[in-house]
């Protein structure tokens, strides 16, 4: 498991990554906001959890909770800082901090918060799908890519649904209509061209790689490179 540890003082920090690794947690330190966001990003999807002070030089710990939110919306943050309010509190959890501990702690009752935030992590890692850089959380029915939030309707989430648990896979309008609409297919209706164009413009963002694509003569389908013939 690999920690992040973001806080300014030096001494905090070199307790909290001596405990973590007797632990078995590989940890990296950033001393700022800036250098946490920058770690973040060039770690990716290996970072399994970041441990964030608040009262940090540069960026400040809640711009970085926020940046963190959008770029990795299941990692799991727990706000470690000595601001003790009722109303930082609720403003770090609302933010989307999975958990908090104020200074001083027990270390022994920070390890036990990791592992709850581990543990919550992975129950809700069943209700996420992937693919790509993209991710569609099916209990609160939105989409990132990239760090950026896609707000969908109805329609658009059911749709990129059934295209995610089927990824490469060509599907026709009959199959799309039978499991999105629940109708049998009727070839004069567009209805799936329509949905699918709105939910192409939405995931197939400008600099990134085209994930919706159509085959023609077949249907659509999610991820797979487009040949000759295709668009």
């Amino acid at each position: 498991m690999n920690v992040l540890v973001v806080e300014d003082d030096e001494r905090i920090a070199s307790f909290l990554t001596k405990g973590l690794k007797a632990e078995g947690y590989a940890t990296e330190v950033a001393h700022d906001g800036d250098e946490a966001l920058a770690l973040a990003e060039r770690d990716g999807d290996t970072l399994d959890l970041v441990l964030l002070d608040l009262g940090l030089p540069g960026t400040d710990g809640r711009v970085v909770l926020r940046a963190l939110r959008e770029r990795r919306p299941a990692l799991p943050v727990i706000i470690l800082t000595a601001r003790d309010d009722v109303a930082s509190k609720v403003d770090g959890l609302d933010a989307g901090a999975a958990d908090y501990v104020t200074k001083p702690f027990h270390f022994e009752e920070l390890l036990a918060r990791i592992r709850a935030a581990l543990r919550l992590r992975d129950q809700s890692a069943a209700s996420v799908l992937v693919v790509e850089d993209l991710r569609l959380d099916l209990v609160t029915k939105v989409a990132w890519r990239g760090g950026r939030r896609i707000d969908l309707a109805p329609r658009e989430w059911a749709l990129l649904e059934l295209l995610m648990r089927h990824p490469h896979q060509v599907l026709s309008r009959a199959q799309i209509l039978d499991r999105v609409w629940e109708y049998d297919f009727d070839p004069g209706s567009n209805i799936v061209d329509v949905y699918v164009g709105y939910l192409r413009r939405k995931i197939n963002g400008p600099g990134s790689t085209p994930l919706l694509q159509t085959v023609r003569g077949a249907g659509y389908r999610l991820l797979a490179p487009e040949a000759p013939g295709e668009g």
